[in-house]
């Protein structure tokens, strides 16, 4: 399997992550269980986001693509619509904050919900 393929299913488990750290709280109805992996997911996002830390999945991106010889964002699929939702170009601080705050509001109704239906 080519470092390119590599990098790309990267981009492609970091995009999942997201919308489980997003939506996954709602998975909770279907199998109570995963509150157990979403919490701390949903948290790590959270401090992502809010402490401006880098997630780990973006430096082996990276690091994959240039072993790949530095193939870049061009061409493909997954570049072309995948990566736009990851890296938006006007992503700034300030929304780094709005969308963690969205992050957690999202969730918080989610269990709020599903505890209130409990």
């Amino acid at each position: 399997m080519s470092y390119y393929v590599l990098a790309d299913l990267v981009v492609l488990v970091h995009f999942l992550f997201v919308l489980f750290v997003i939506f996954g709280g709602g998975l909770v109805f279907w199998k109570p269980w995963l509150a157990w992996a979403h919490l701390p997911a949903a948290l790590y996002g959270l401090l992502i986001e809010w402490v401006g830390w880098a997630c780990p999945l973006t430096p082996l991106e990276n690091a994959l693509r240039r072993q790949a010889g530095g193939a870049g964002y061009e061409g493909g699929w997954v570049e072309h619509y995948i990566l736009p939702l990851l890296y938006p170009e006007a992503f700034t601080r300030t929304l780094a904050l709005v969308l963690g705050a969205a992050v957690l509001l999202i969730n918080v109704a989610i269990y709020g919900l599903y505890l209130w239906r409990r």
